[in-house]
């Protein structure tokens, strides 16, 4: 997995920019306030208690930019405002296939901060040979479902009350997809029609 060109700038609908850049060793403490931050309807259905230490200890200690490649978006004063993760396997028969997930900070929802963090998120995908994406969105997360949409993610399945959320609720879980397979088959063409000239 290669990173070059990080940091990069993002500028949202509005025109604010913020920086986008992969997750770094000293980022633990501004990722565990990012995540206490979010209003808890937007933590009911997350997989992980993202406001403990111990999720973010080993959140950090899970990270090697190959099958977990997280990216955050700051703020110039390096607040983070979101996070957006990566996750793929390198052996198995599932090694085509990436999962990503995704939170946003309430004040930057509907600015358009989700949509541009999943488009980095997939070009790395991509960069990196995966063909097909995948993320699993619950039923009543509307603006995150439009974010994935507008990204070229459909929906592939619903199961049924699926998931359940802190206060034991539950609710259907959306799996939605991408295939990118054929942006991986393009690249993979023009570096094998690719022949430069000797001497030129």
């Amino acid at each position: 997995m290669t990173l070059e060109g990080y940091p990069r700038d993002l500028t949202l609908k509005d025109g604010t920019t913020l920086g986008v850049r992969p997750v770094e060793a000293d980022d633990k403490d501004a990722l565990l306030a990012f995540y206490r931050s979010l209003p808890e309807e937007d933590r009911l259905f997350l997989r992980d208690d993202v406001t403990s230490q111990l999720w973010a200890d080993r959140f950090m200690a899970s990270i090697d930019y190959q099958t977990v490649i997280p990216l955050v978006a700051v703020t110039a004063d390096r607040k983070i405002v979101a996070n957006g993760t990566l996750y793929r396997t390198l052996h198995g028969w599932t090694r085509h296939v990436a999962e990503v997930r995704l939170a946003v900070a309430r004040e930057y929802q509907r600015r358009g901060l989700g949509t541009a963090v999943l488009r980095e998120l997939v070009r790395l995908a991509t960069s990196c040979g995966v063909e097909k994406i995948v993320a699993s969105v619950v039923d009543n997360q509307v603006g995150a479902i439009r974010a994935f949409e507008k990204r070229g993610f459909h929906r592939e399945a619903v199961l049924k009350g699926h998931v359940k959320d802190i206060r034991g609720l539950k609710r259907d879980l959306v799996i939605m997809s991408n295939d990118v397979s054929h942006i991986w088959e393009a690249m993979a063409a023009m570096v094998a029609d690719y022949s430069p000239t000797l001497g030129g």
